[in-house]
């Protein structure tokens, strides 16, 4: 027996193998280009722990951004988001071209206040969101923000 979900699903990846195969013609094409997009244009000379950004195809995926110096949920959310726009912008997207966004909170508490600075920073079609609470946010930040937005 087939689920709902399944249906749903399944009707997605038909219409997107349709939609793929008239784009090109129905013939094969070699797949997306992985690009890894560095500050200044420069990969370190190390390798490092993870790439800050990287282009798949017409999709963006961001790491996480936090903001390690003083101040309370409000600013460190502003900040955050104001970084994750400047990276956006500088890849070729935008805010509102975000599909999904993970928020990781070092206090469940800061939800409430986090909210308040985030709601419309998406524009009034926010992309779809996951908020937990993680120990240990790395550097002391009080959110780290991840998404995946389209180019």
């Amino acid at each position: 027996m087939t689920t709902n979900r399944r249906k749903f699903l399944g009707r997605g990846v038909a219409a997107a193998t349709a939609a793929t195969a008239a784009a090109t013609g129905g013939k094969a094409q070699g797949g997306p280009t992985r690009r890894v997009l560095w500050p200044n244009g420069q990969k370190p000379s190390k390798t490092p722990l993870f790439s800050p950004a990287v282009a798949y195809g017409n999709l963006l995926f961001l790491s996480g951004v936090g903001y390690h110096k003083e101040g309370d949920i409000t600013v460190h959310t502003e900040h955050v988001l104001d970084e994750l726009k400047s990276k956006l912008e500088a890849a070729g997207s935008s805010m509102n071209k975000v599909l999904k966004c993970s928020v990781f909170l070092a206090d469940l508490k800061d939800y409430d206040g986090m909210n308040k600075v985030f709601l419309g920073k998406f524009g009034d079609e926010p992309p779809v969101r996951t908020t937990v609470a993680a120990a240990g946010v790395p550097g002391n930040s009080l959110v780290e923000i991840d998404v995946i937005a389209y180019i």
